[in-house]
């Protein structure tokens, strides 16, 4: 009878056995993370314990070193592993990769290619939304990116997930090799220009799929919302940031903390229409100053109010003047 868990389900659950990757958590709340072996021994500048006082007990226990101090043990949740792990390339924070796996619609069963890798964080919140009965696609241009992606992938799922192929090159020359047009769910690119890759996208794109970037400036976001509205076979293009910001809580001094995870990135999304099928035409018009005239930004294009010579003249001969008068008294 084949077990009905997703992959490393059933590792994840029961006590703790030898090859676990386990946190431990003192009393100032500070982690170590490390890896169950018999007769292993951890070890600090305040004291230490054996891995076999944790090996074959459960989750969630108090273990105490020969000092007196008390760690909590438990297994580390995905967000910790991701905020721990080796990294080549900066992560997507877990604020961001849940925010994907929801407003992409990641399910179950999907077929997903995803472009710029990274360090695999990602990848791992991708899987587990995808299943092993789904499919993810992962393009990293950068062999040595995708060597750390693969090696944290696979720690964290103990071994090669069955619904992932990670390859390498550039999206816009790879992703018609992995997937025939037209047959990708979900496009998740999370590179410096995606706006050079929204046509790959569209041909890769099933008719609804979605297509959602991950960048990190304006600039970047106003090239990419640019470029899907010109390529014309995508829905209004949307986009926004989250913030996170934790709580002290300590009897009734109830506050925000003083730190917070701010700006990470944006993300914007779009829908593929039908080939052939032009998307609506906007009904709105768009701001004074959002679209140059001429190619160059001006300081009315920008916003910028526009000073005159006379007012200019004003402002300098009532400033000298005042300057002047304050001289001689």
């Amino acid at each position: 009878m084949t077990s009905s868990l997703p992959t490393g389900a059933a590792e994840r659950r029961g006590p703790l056995r030898a090859g676990d990757r386990v946190q431990l958590t003192d009393a100032k709340g500070r982690h170590h993370t490390i890896i169950l072996e018999p007769g292993k021994t951890f070890h600090t500048h305040r004291g230490q314990f054996n891995h076999d006082d944790i090996i074959g007990g459960p989750e969630g226990a108090v273990v105490t070193n020969t000092a007196g101090y008390e760690y909590l043990v438990l297994r580390p949740l995905l967000s910790d592993y991701v905020m721990s792990m080796p990294r080549g390339a900066a992560v997507i924070y877990p604020k961001d990769s849940g925010q994907i796996i929801q407003m992409a619609d990641i399910y179950p069963g999907a077929r997903v290619v995803e472009a710029g890798v990274g360090s695999g964080a990602l990848s791992m919140s991708l899987l587990r939304a995808v299943g092993d009965g789904g499919q993810l696609i992962s393009i990293e241009r950068r062999e040595d990116f995708a060597d750390i992606a693969r090696a944290n992938v696979e720690n964290q799922f103990g071994g090669p997930h069955p619904a992932w192929r990670l390859e390498t090159g550039d999206f816009a020359d790879r992703v018609a090799d992995v997937a025939e047009p037209g047959t990708v769910d979900r496009v998740i690119l999370d590179m410096l220009a995606p706006w050079e890759n929204i046509d790959a996208a569209a041909d890769a794109l099933t008719p609804g799929g979605v297509f959602l970037a991950y960048v990190a400036t304006t600039t970047q976001l106003s090239r990419t919302a640019e470029a899907l509205r010109d390529h014309g076979g995508y829905t209004e293009p949307q986009a926004w940031e989250s913030m996170v910001r934790t709580w002290h809580l300590e009897g009734l001094a109830v506050r925000p903390d003083h730190r917070m995870i701010g700006h990470t990135g944006f993300l914007i999304t779009s829908r593929r229409m039908a080939p052939g099928v032009q998307a609506p035409v906007r009904k709105r018009r768009p701001a004074k100053g959002a679209y140059p005239t001429d190619g160059e930004w001006t300081p009315e294009d920008l916003g910028e109010r526009a000073v005159s010579d006379k007012k200019i003249r004003r402002v300098r001969r009532d400033v000298t003047t005042a300057q002047t008068q304050g001289d001689q008294d």
